[in-house]
């Protein structure tokens, strides 16, 4: 603990006139030998225990925690004050008592929040900043990726003859006799050239274009961020790999549910739902009747396109207030992963700028219940159809929920446990007897997922069984999951899969080769990128560090009918 300067304790006072260098540097001195000189105890184990032995017992003061405290205590001590001359004792006392009020550190203790608010502590801050960012990206891990040239990538598609039961194209009876005659003149052609051989056969075809598009997403790094962060981590490092991951999971994400518009070749913009009805009902099970709703109830829907949009709004619906939950069922169209849902209360409908966003669903159908929104996102932001792009293509689930598609079911129900993998048993009949094709796999929700595994479970007809032996009664193991589905026509194991981004209630079925060996299709669904993923460091024009990324491509897909898909999974 350091003592106040000597020109603190004995310099000016109102109390006392002004003393000399000499004068004060004596009286310090004399302050310092009375210290010095004051007797000491030091009490050892011994003296403890005599005090105790001699029913003594020992006190131990509080000690001064500050600077005044410790020179007042010292001051007050009758050594010192025989020491001292009264002169000097009064001139001590007097200063103190001043710097008492002048200078708060000798009165105050150094703690957390004293004299620096926040304390004169170090941060425990650990670097860098954690990455909790989930990026999977299976599909884009699986799908062969291949170069493409130009603006478009092209084909052409024998998709039948006779014989094949395909491409449209009839079957013809191949039997001849001796006085059969066929004509062999060219297609078109108005002469006769009559031989006698068997009946020609004939073929169906078609050419295919799949447009290239470009893509890219960009990042922006301050100088100021950058070398602000020097010692904690790289920012301009962290950029670049943020911006190539966000990359990889928007091409993922394309992959599955990306729609392309009708004038590039693909399938275009969802329509908008059709027959919306609203129903009030009692609420049953886990459901809540709605509540705080006393005027008339007003709703709009669109299909769902996923990730990247919807359709445009449909007309309003309205009901009368219940105190009950009300359904709101729609016809959705071909290719929409759901439906979202717009809602909004009054007397009469209040507009599209107070109908607030309720929720979404994968089925046609979803139930209002409890409080209803009042605020969020509002049904006036919905000015145009979001659910295609021009600069797009069509993935996995428009393509396997599309015209071209194999199969295509839409259950508005959750799948059966009287017959459990039931709606994929029906899938891999209808798809045989089209193309003749057998799956590979099937990519689910996890909440899909989920359901089908107990479904098997809890099925009465099923020959699922949970054993547990006596020696198991502790530490046992619970739970099964379905990870593939035999196909009952072909005898092949379908694998179970579950995709990171699947909106629940779809479940594509894919073929990722075909069961043909001379078709000339290596992998059924391939990406063709006129120029791969790169990424791009932009020369420095400002007080900035910016990247992009780049690539352009397709996603194409050689064989929609050996595909297919199961929708409106209802959740369980």
């Amino acid at each position: 603990m350091a003592l106040p300067r000597a020109e603190v304790l004995f310099g000016d006072s109102p109390e006392a006139p002004a003393l000399s260098k000499a004068e004060v540097s004596e009286r310090f001195d004399e302050l310092m030998k009375a210290v010095d000189i004051a007797p000491t105890r030091t009490l050892g184990p011994a003296d403890v225990v005599q005090a105790f032995t001699e029913g003594r017992g020992i006190s131990f003061e509080q000690q001064p925690t500050t600077a005044y405290g410790a020179l007042t205590k010292a001051l007050g001590g009758a050594d010192i004050q025989k020491s001292l001359s009264a002169e000097s004792l009064a001139s001590i006392t007097g200063a103190l008592d001043e710097l008492k009020a002048q200078q708060p550190d000798l009165v105050k203790d150094i703690t957390t929040s004293s004299p620096v608010a926040g304390g004169l502590v170090a941060f425990d801050l650990e670097a860098p900043a954690k990455m909790l960012t989930p990026r999977p990206t299976p599909l884009r891990n699986r799908i062969a990726r291949k170069r493409g040239i130009g603006l478009s990538h092209r084909f052409k598609v024998i998709s039948g003859f006779s014989g094949t039961g395909t491409g449209g194209v009839a079957n013809l009876h191949p039997g001849i006799q001796d006085t059969t005659q066929t004509n062999f003149a060219p297609s078109g052609s108005a002469q006769s050239l009559y031989y006698a051989r068997g009946p020609k056969i004939t073929y169906a075809g078609y050419d295919k274009t799949v447009a290239y598009s470009q893509f890219s997403v960009s990042d922006q790094v301050t100088w100021s961020a950058q070398y602000a962060g020097q010692g904690y981590q790289d920012i301009r490092q962290l950029s670049r790999t943020s911006l190539m991951y966000s990359s990889m999971l928007l091409e993922e994400r394309m992959l599955l549910m990306g729609r392309g518009t009708a004038g590039n070749g693909f399938l275009g913009a969802l329509a908008a739902p059709t027959a919306l009805t609203l129903t009030a009902r009692t609420a049953t099970g886990s459901e809540t009747a709605l509540t705080g709703v006393s005027t008339n109830i007003y709703v709009k829907v669109t299909a769902d396109a996923g990730d990247f949009g919807q359709s445009v709004l449909t007309s309003a619906a309205t009901v009368a207030p219940v105190a009950q939950v009300v359904d709101v069922t729609v016809t959705l169209p071909a290719g929409a992963t759901g439906m979202r849902v717009y809602v909004s209360t009054g007397s009469s409908d209040p507009g599209d700028a107070a109908r607030w966003y309720a929720g979404k669903s994968g089925t046609n159908k979803f139930t209002l219940q409890g409080a209803l929104p009042t605020s969020g996102v509002a049904a006036s932001t919905v000015t145009a159809d979001t659910s295609a792009y021009a600069a797009g293509y069509d993935g996995i689930l428009p393509i396997c929920t599309g015209p071209d598609s194999g199969y295509v079911n839409r259950l508005n129900a959750a799948l059966s446990t009287a017959n459990p993998g039931v709606e994929w048993q029906n899938a891999f009949v209808a798809l045989y007897d089209k193309v003749k094709a057998d799956p590979d796999r099937t990519l689910l929700n996890g909440a899909d997922r989920k359901q089908l595994s107990d479904a098997l479970k809890t099925s009465s007809s099923s020959n699922y069984r949970m054993t547990i032996t006596q020696d198991q009664l502790t530490g046992v193991t619970i739970g099964d999951v379905v990870n593939t589905i035999i196909n009952e026509v072909t005898g092949k194991g379908v694998a179970v899969e579950v995709h990171p981004w699947m909106p629940q209630g779809n479940a594509p079925i894919i073929s990722d080769s075909l069961p043909i060996p001379d078709s000339e299709v290596s992998d059924v669904w391939s990406v063709f990128n006129v120029q791969d993923l790169m990424g791009i460091d932009w020369p420095v024009n400002q007080f900035a560090f910016e990247s992009s990324s780049y690539w352009f491509g397709t996603l194409l897909c050689y064989a929609p009918a050996w595909n297919g898909a199961i929708t409106g999974i209802q959740a369980a």
